[in-house]
């Protein structure tokens, strides 16, 4: 008899997150003061995050204990569900075996919840009032809005102004769930005044979007920024995932070849490969396949430089070494906005400068191609960000049909489409673009990295 899902129930979910830098053979770069370029200490983060998460970034401890409150907001839906693609396998006429994890389960509808949970827990700690953040396609400020009402905390929310504009119902469920909700740049900070005065008709980016929440944190009394992406503590907290999709697998008598997530921040995808890169970092599996998929409208991975750079326009955030196409880089308006970021988590770079892992980029037709694919013999709509991850497996599976081999593929299906149904009714009349970056235009952008010596 077909097996489609494979369940654990709340008492097989993870009681400690899983910290990949433990098991690296040397740590990724230090971050760096955004002023004085100098290395940073714990206490330069202070102003902007709340202390235990400080010491999450900075831990090099293996496994990290989930707080008993958290794990307990997190059973509203978790453990989520593993599927087997077996129709989808059929469709693609492929030897492949593919399974997905489907994160859309969560109330907000994608992975993020997993990490604002965590960083609302560690905020009412602290005792603060509220957080500031920004928010792409609207996934993470969703997550936040939702998470800081269990401990209740103010949200404020600096959403991509063409998000803002393309995706209306995630501003309402942010509204919904007592988020405040302005588009970026926006005249509330210095950052997003100097902004629109260079440019009043900016479609606005991430980089702009963190500059504002940033500021608006710092200025405000009781407030810190919340991060959903890029640093480790978030992916750390991410890894629940992962961890959950081991025991899975052992439940289907399989284990993966190559494992897949869309990568903006690259907080979905590492969440699902880290504890999979364990056994290739130990030496268990060496011959596994870790592959983050990004947006060609923002190639951080695959045609950015591997160098020092801010995490945010205004020059306000840490300094990382991470690949990145320029922190003032204002990425085309495609409709993945959660994949718009310039830079990349500083651990997926570490992991791509060894050659541990490997990166693909895809044009927005092709993704929908392939997310129609998946849609049409699977059923679930998913995210245009998540599209991307489903466009590598389909290739890889294609790969397979082709080579004859059976292949494990296992995805990060991150979150779903519901509210991206705009994207979808686009490509079906046949208004999507595809937008190429020229080469010029990337290098100017790299042009204003800061200068460190190694």
């Amino acid at each position: 008899m077909t097996q489609y899902k494979y369940l654990l129930t709340e008492k097989d979910m993870p009681t400690h997150w899983y910290n990949i830098v433990a098991d690296m053979e040397t740590p990724p770069p230090p971050y760096r003061h955004p002023a004085t370029l100098e290395l940073l200490g714990p206490d330069d983060l202070a102003p902007v995050f709340p202390q235990a998460l400080i010491e999450q970034e900075v831990s090099a401890e293996r496994w990290i204990e989930i707080p008993e409150e958290v794990q307990d907001v997190l059973k509203m839906w978790r453990p989520a569900p593993l599927y087997r693609a077996h129709r989808w396998e059929k469709q693609l006429d492929t030897p492949a075996r593919i399974y997905y994890k489907w994160e859309g389960v969560s109330p907000p509808g994608s992975h993020k919840p997993n990490t604002a949970i965590a960083q609302c827990y560690y905020a009412r700690q602290e005792g603060l009032e509220g957080f500031a953040t920004e928010t792409g396609a609207g996934q993470w400020g969703s997550a936040l809005s939702f998470a800081t009402q269990f401990f209740g905390l103010k949200c404020k929310v600096f959403m991509v102004t063409i998000s803002y504009h393309q995706k209306p119902y995630r501003r309402v469920m942010m509204e919904t769930w007592g988020g405040s909700v302005v588009p970026s740049p926006s005249s509330e900070t210095n950052a997003g005044r100097v902004i629109l005065a260079q440019d009043p008709e900016t479609t606005g980016s991430l980089g702009i979007a963190i500059s504002e929440a940033i500021e608006y944190a710092v200025t405000h009394d009781g407030w810190k920024y919340s991060l959903g992406s890029v640093v480790n503590f978030v992916l750390l907290h991410q890894t629940v995932i992962g961890l959950e999709a081991k025991k899975q697998m052992e439940m289907a008598g399989d284990y993966p070849d190559i494992v897949i997530g869309c990568a903006g921040g690259g907080s979905n995808a590492a969440g699902l490969i880290y504890p999979f890169m364990q056994d290739k970092l130990t030496g268990t599996k060496p011959n596994l396949r870790a592959m983050f998929v990004e947006s060609s409208a923002c190639p951080s991975m695959t045609r950015g430089q591997y160098a020092y750079d801010w995490g945010d326009t205004a020059k306000t955030g840490p300094v990382t070494k991470m690949h990145t196409v320029g922190h003032g880089f204002i990425p085309a308006p495609v409709h993945a906005g959660g994949l718009r970021y310039h830079g990349m988590a500083p651990t997926i770079c570490h992991l791509l400068s060894n050659e541990q892992a490997e990166a693909r980029a895809y044009h927005q037709i092709e993704i929908f191609d392939a997310a129609h694919s998946f849609a049409r013999a699977e059923g679930f709509i998913v995210a245009p960000e998540t599209a991307h991850a489903i466009k590598a497996v389909y290739d890889e599976a294609m790969a397979c049909k082709e080579a004859g081999e059976d292949k494990v593929i296992l995805f990060n299906a991150s979150g779903h489409g519901h509210f991206d149904l705009s994207a979808y009714d686009a490509y079906h009349g046949k208004d999507l673009l595809d937008y190429e970056l020229e080469e010029d235009r990337l290098e100017r952008a790299l042009e204003d990295l800061p200068e460190i010596a190694e």
